[in-house]
């Protein structure tokens, strides 16, 4: 068994691993739900980003351990086939729901029974057991899942990605609170699934506490990074050139969807106070933000650009559009620095990426961030959110340049043991569980 997933207790989080007897089987065949967002879309902008790639890249290394997964999204345009080969043993299939196009996340609770007869009608042309478990992504699709679940009579797995009570917790200035009917949707989720999928011991804990989960039923698999993709490649001067970037800039890095909650904004005013204590640095930096609006951001999004405006620094912020995986391990490769000053993250997937790609990382001191980056190691890691104290680490990283190196080399050898393989596997060993526990629990009632 994987010594990626760690069992819970009352007491909180206690290292060991899934322990049942017998031989239980993994699942041959899964349904993945993910009702808001595609597995096909741009990650970086809309409601895309680190579910969009763990959802990817998990179906694929299932796929390549004999565990083929049916991914049901919602169709955004009737010019989506019904369905899309991802990778071999992983099918994603558009499910009809609503409007293709201007239907915001907030209104498709309205849509979930439309999702879920999509769901069926699927289920309906198989033989029966073509399905040996469900796991669904965010809570929409766990209703979903729920439901689908019950009616197949298998077992939900569910991973919550983020939880409206830990959002409305650390919410932005001017964010918008998580309404109470996803309070209750989750409480409802996390009630009726058989196991609870946390990135994190903190996660983990934080369903315990907040939501009052089975710890029985809380396993901890930490999410992975694509080390074929995200490597330090041929170096950052390489990476520089071909992004056409100075080769002698401080280059601290925006990589995400802007909104609130990953407080870009925090990052722009770090670099007005640099400037306005350092203005000699003014020639020397230059500042990428790539991403686009999403959330609550999108009324707003031009927000970010007329603050840099309003801050004094234009002059070194340059703004681009969401790119590729490809092309985003090149950004990683050339900046000095990743800046993740989050108000909330449940793992914080870019920051593993950038850190594969040989870059040390700038975070918030949140959520799963303190897992994914070895404060003074890899990176820093700030408590709060005042643009001074980020403006700080930006001026060693100015006046000690080597840091970047040779903290760059001790973070992608850090990010080397979060490989997807261990996460599929460790994600396999929770779905066994869940078939075995699912199974007894049947006998019983016919016992």
């Amino acid at each position: 068994m994987s010594q990626y997933v760690t069992r819970f207790r009352r007491s909180g989080a206690a290292q060991g691993r899934l322990r049942f007897p017998g031989s239980p089987r993994r699942p041959r065949r899964v349904a993945m739900l993910s009702v808001h967002t595609s597995p096909l879309h741009q990650p970086g902008t809309g409601d895309a980003g680190g579910m969009n790639v763990y959802i990817v890249e998990l179906a694929k290394r299932l796929a390549a351990i004999n565990i083929e997964v049916e991914i049901f999204t919602r169709a955004t345009t009737g010019a989506l086939p019904p369905q899309v080969e991802l990778a071999p043993g992983v099918l994603v299939r558009h499910v009809d729901a609503g409007p293709y196009e201007g239907l915001a996340k907030e209104e498709l609770p309205a849509q979930l029974c439309a999702f879920t007869h999509g769901v069926m009608q699927a289920w309906a042309g198989h033989r029966h057991g073509h399905y040996d478990l469900v796991h669904s992504h965010y809570w929409l699709s766990g209703h979903v899942g729920w439901l689908a679940a019950e009616r197949w009579g298998v077992p939900l797995v569910h991973t919550m990605h983020t939880m409206a009570k830990v959002k409305n917790a650390a919410l932005a200035d001017g964010d918008t609170p998580e309404p109470a009917a996803r309070v209750i949707g989750e409480t409802q989720i996390v009630r009726a699934a058989d196991r609870l999928i946390a990135n994190t011991a903190e996660e983990a804990d934080e369903l315990v506490r907040h939501y009052e989960a089975d710890p029985g039923k809380v396993a901890v698999v930490h999410p992975g990074v694509n080390l074929e993709r995200f490597t330090p490649g041929d170096g950052r001067a390489a990476a520089r050139a071909r992004l056409g970037l100075p080769q002698d800039a401080l280059i601290p890095l925006f990589a995400g969807r802007i909104q609130p909650l990953k407080a870009p904004d925090i990052l722009l005013k770090a670099v007005a106070v640099l400037l306005d204590e350092r203005p000699e640095l003014r020639s020397r930096i230059l500042v990428p933000v790539v991403g686009g609006p999403s959330g609550s951001g999108l009324a707003k999004p031009a927000a970010l650009q007329k603050l840099a405006a309003r801050l004094g620094i234009a002059d070194v912020v340059r703004f681009h559009p969401p790119v590729g995986q490809d092309q985003l391990a090149d950004w990683f490769r050339a900046a000095s620095l990743l800046v993740m000053p989050s108000y909330s993250e449940s793992f914080g997937l870019v920051a593993i990426e950038a850190q594969a790609a040989g870059t040390p990382v700038l975070a918030a001191s949140v959520g799963g961030l303190p897992v994914a980056v070895r404060d003074e190691t890899t990176g820093f890691l700030v408590d709060g959110h005042e643009p001074a104290r980020y403006a700080r680490v930006l001026r060693e990283f100015a006046d000690h340049p080597h840091l970047v190196d040779s903290m760059g080399d001790a973070a992608a050898r850090h990010a080397r043991s979060f490989g997807w393989d261990t996460s599929a596997s460790a994600t396999a060993d929770v779905y066994t569980a869940a078939l075995h526990d699912h199974r007894r629990h049947v006998l019983s009632l016919h016992g």
